[in-house]
């Protein structure tokens, strides 16, 4: 099915606002709080989870006012569907080596949890000596799949289809400044 800019419109216009850019600003803060009680003295390297937490990432780093290595890896199991196999794609690996090091993951919800537990798995096998885990939101549900956790969040979200800073809507909509939830979905 093809999705037009059209349909795209019509989403964001239907949408409920869940949470404006204000509320997700003061979650932040007191994420990066929590964040820095726990790895300020960790030398901790800090791991982008594309595409969904970039948006979190560039809002988060610029709270952390201590020493960190940053970089990126790429896993999914969308590729811009509204649900996803139960097997990862990895598309990009870091170039940092993860031996030794404190690792946090930072990425953009926590719905069942099949990627994050894939990719905290694969970051024990690199030899990281610890590995902590924030999201912006964890959503709400029975579905969580086990062995997976998180040590940071900013908000809890109902169960419901949500897109917004990060979050995509058909691949659409990760810019929007709030988090927002579609209608009938």
């Amino acid at each position: 099915m093809i999705i037009t800019s059209a349909d795209v419109a019509r989403a964001m216009e239907d949408a409920d606002l869940l949470y404006s850019a204000e509320d997700i600003a003061a979650m932040l803060d007191r994420m990066a709080t929590e964040i820095t009680e726990k790895l300020a003295d960790k030398n901790p390297l800090v791991l982008c989870v594309m595409t969904g937490g970039v948006i979190l990432t560039g809002h988060l780093l610029t709270r952390l006012a201590f020493p960190l290595e940053q970089d990126y890896l790429h896993a999914t199991r969308y590729r811009g569907k509204t649900s996803g196999s139960k097997t990862i794609a990895w598309l990009h690996k870091p170039d940092t080596s993860l031996a030794g090091r404190n690792v946090l993951l930072l990425d953009d919800i926590l719905d069942e949890g099949y990627t994050l537990r894939e990719i905290t798995r694969w970051c024990w096998e690199q030899g990281a000596a610890s590995v902590h885990v924030a999201v912006l939101a964890d959503k709400q549900h029975e579905r969580r799949v086990e062995g997976v956790h998180r040590d940071f969040s900013a908000l809890e979200l109902p169960d419901r289809y949500v897109f917004g800073f990060g979050m995509d809507y058909k691949e659409y909509w990760r810019n929007a400044n709030g988090i927002y939830a579609v209608k009938g979905l």
